[in-house]
This record gives structure tokens, sequence and C-alpha cells, in this order.
């Protein structure tokens, strides 16, 4: 097998982990698969003072197999979801923590978040202000930054390569893969821990998005048909929490080991709108360039994509400007090439929203089927793709994919993916 592809390293992934509502890696793809909803009526949050009262939560979450529960106590709900993923994906490969200890110096952690454990910098504060700076928890603050998710995995697992934080948004989890990608190419490590999470399921955050007319207001006792990407009747994104983390490493490294291979990462790219800190650019600029420079960096054809796992809020705006975006980019090809969105199942998981999505590529993948977009009943002519409504599509043979995330400040990421 040639180790080399266009003069690069070939990096591939071979590891994964998953924290999600739907559940864990198999579970996972089981349920998209059927086009099953993880979208429900808020369980771990009291919601009846708020005009939303639905999301895509993680329930029954259990870190106790993974971290012992002295530990695990001083870390946030996004850090023990971070530190599950990793163990599983660890795992997954094939690989031992011994293993990657061994190596650790060659070992990066690339894992993203928007707000870290923010929760625990909230209690901390709320101790201070009801008892007085004598009782304030003195690592309550350094437990809430969004670097420890990060922290903890590359601690636990003693990964001593470089260590980094990205927070974009939505585009966190795209942007984490891909720039383990590069670091790999670049010499800089030979495996990588890479993804991102997130757990910001609070009465604030929900309160806010509300307040910006982001969220959907019209489901609450429906909530499984909240979520409705691309649907002529969609209304606001449905606000979901969760992530995944990879194993990332060089194609060479992988053969070495006999490692199960899931997808070559082909080529990436991130761009920006430069043009509003919420609402996405009219003219789709920066999603076109986002998807352009991947293919650029891949060095394939458009007609090489046979799909594209789409951001696919559920928002008004940015469902039409991302279809506009893909016709740009692929001109008549865009009208056969299908396209999903994996939120119309999950909701939008903010910086863990394309880590799960990119885990969904993977059964794509492995599975040769395109898991639906649920709740397409409505046709919207300014969305005229084909969006596999409702029942999922065997696809025999699929070998390339990409992925886009497109978020809050204008971050944009694209990742095309391929089967070895």
């Amino acid at each position: 097998m040639e180790l080399m592809r266009n003069g690069r390293k070939r990096v591939v992934i071979t590891g994964l982990g998953v924290v999600s509502p739907l559940g864990r890696k198999v579970d996972f793809w089981d349920a998209i698969e059927a086009g099953t909803s993880g979208i429900r009526k808020l369980q771990n949050i009291e919601s009846k003072h708020l005009n939303v009262r639905i999301g895509a939560e993680v329930l029954d979450f259990d870190s106790s197999a993974y971290i012992p529960p002295k530990q695990a106590r001083r870390m946030g709900r996004a850090t023990q979801f971070a530190v599950v993923a990793a163990m599983m994906a660890l795992e997954d490969s094939g690989l031992t923590i011994d293993g990657v200890r061994e190596n650790g110096q060659r070992v990066a952690t690339i894992i993203g978040s928007t707000l870290g454990s923010y929760e625990v910098g909230e209690a901390g504060i709320r101790v201070w202000r009801d008892s007085g700076y004598k009782r304030a928890n003195p690592m309550s603050i350094v437990n809430a930054l969004p670097n420890m998710p990060g922290h903890y995995v590359s601690t636990m697992l003693k990964a001593l390569g470089p260590l980094v934080t990205p927070s974009v948004a939505c585009a966190t989890g795209i942007q984490a893969v891909g720039e383990a990608s590069d670091l790999i190419q670049l010499g800089k490590c030979d495996i990588a821990l890479a993804g991102a999470i997130d757990a910001v399921m609070f009465d604030y955050i929900l309160a806010g998005f509300s307040a910006t007319r982001a969220l959907t207001r019209d489901y609450n006792d429906a909530p499984e048909q909240a979520s409705r990407p691309f649907d002529a009747d969609r209304s606001g994104f449905v606000l979901g929490e969760g992530g995944a983390v990879f194993i990332v490493e060089s194609l060479e490294r992988a053969c070495e080991r006999d490692a199960n291979i899931y997808a070559e990462i082909l080529g990436y790219a991130s761009s920006s709108d430069a043009y509003h800190v919420a609402a996405p650019d009219p003219d789709g600029g920066g999603a076109k360039r986002a998807m352009q420079w991947t293919l650029d960096d891949a060095r394939i054809n458009p007609s090489e994509v046979e799909y594209i796992n789409a951001h696919g809020s559920s928002t008004v705006a940015n469902d039409a400007i991302e279809t506009a975006a893909v016709k740009q980019v692929f001109g008549e090809d865009a009208y056969t090439i299908p396209v999903t969105s994996t939120k119309s199942m999950i909701g939008h998981a903010m910086a863990g929203c394309g880590a799960l999505e990119l885990s969904a590529c993977l059964m794509t993948l492995e599975r040769e089927t395109l898991h639906p977009t649920v709740n397409y009943d409505t046709p919207d002519p300014a969305c005229d793709l084909d969006y596999v409504p409702n029942e999922a599509r065997h696809v025999p043979g699929i070998r390339t994919l990409m992925s886009n995330s497109f978020g809050l400040g204008g971050q944009n990421a694209s990742i095309i993916l391929r089967k070895v």
C-alpha cells in the first residue's frame, strides 16, 4: 500500500469513541440508520420556566468504568464526556494506554470545546457570592476552563505531544481532526487523540439562544419532530450535547500494527465569513471557500464526492445558504450528490456536532448506508437537493464523502474522507 499521497504522508482514522443522546458507537450508528430521534423533553434540567423545554440530552451518563469517582468529582460534564470518549476510542483502535505511554512524546491531544465545563466555574462563583471568599473552591475556575477536557485526556493517557484546544463554535470537531492530520503530515506527532465535545444544556443557554430566535419554540409537545433541516417548516435548531474522539495516525503506523482503518483523511480546510457574529454570510462565501479549499487540499475533482454530511442546522437561513453554496461548488453534480443532516436526530451539540457527524460519516463508509434526514416532509424551493428523506439508503461501494460544519462567528470547516 502506498504510504504517501501527493507528496504527503497519508493519514487515517483507526479508532472512535462516541458519547451521544443516542448512545455510544454501535447504538449511535444503529439509531441514526433507523432514523431514531434523540430529541426529548428535557429531563436533566428544570425547564418549566422556559419557552423551550426540549433538547437532545445524554441520559444516564456514567463515567465510573473509565474515571475513578474521586477524580470524576473534580471534572465537569464536558470533561468527563471527553475522557470517556477518548478511552473508548483507544479501546476501539486496538491501542493500549501503556502503548500510548511508551510513545507518549509522539502522541498529540487535540480536543475542542466551546465553554468547557462552564458549570463548574458557575458553581464556584455561587458559593463565593453566597458564603464569602473564604469558602471559594480554588480549583473551580481552573476546572471550568475550555482546555480542561484536553488536559485530562492528555494526563490520563500520558500523551506528551502537542496539546491543542480548538474553540471555533460549531466547526470545532472538524477542525480538531483536520489539524490532527496536519500535525502528523508535518512530522510533529505520529498519533493524535482528536475530537470535540460540549455539554451546555443549561437554562440560561436555552433562554439566550431562544431570545435570538435561533432555537425552535414550536415543538415542545412533539420533540422528535422539532429538528427539520431543509424542510419548509423548519423554525430553528434544537440544542444537544455530547461529542466524539478519534484516533488519528499515519497510514504507515496503522499498517505496522495491522489496525482497523475506518477512513483516510484526504483533505481539510477552514475559512471565515468575516461577516457577522451570529448570522451566516447570505452569499455563502465562507461555506463555499471551505468546501472548495478542501477539494483543493484533497486534490480531487468535485465529481468524486459521493455524499455530503451537511451542517444542516434546521435554521431558515443556514439551510438555504448551505444548499446554495453546495450548488456553487459542485455545479450540476450537486443534484446527484445525496446530502443529509445528522442534526435532524441529535440536535446541535455545539462544538461536539462536527465530531458526532464525522462519526456518522464513518458509519456510512463502514456500512455503505446513508442515514436519513428525518422530518423532511415539505420541500422548500430554496432547498432543492437530495436530502435522503426519512429512510436510510444503501449505497454499495461508496468511498468518498465530505462533511461540513459552519458555526457562530463565521467559522467554517470542511473535511473529505475516503475508504482505504
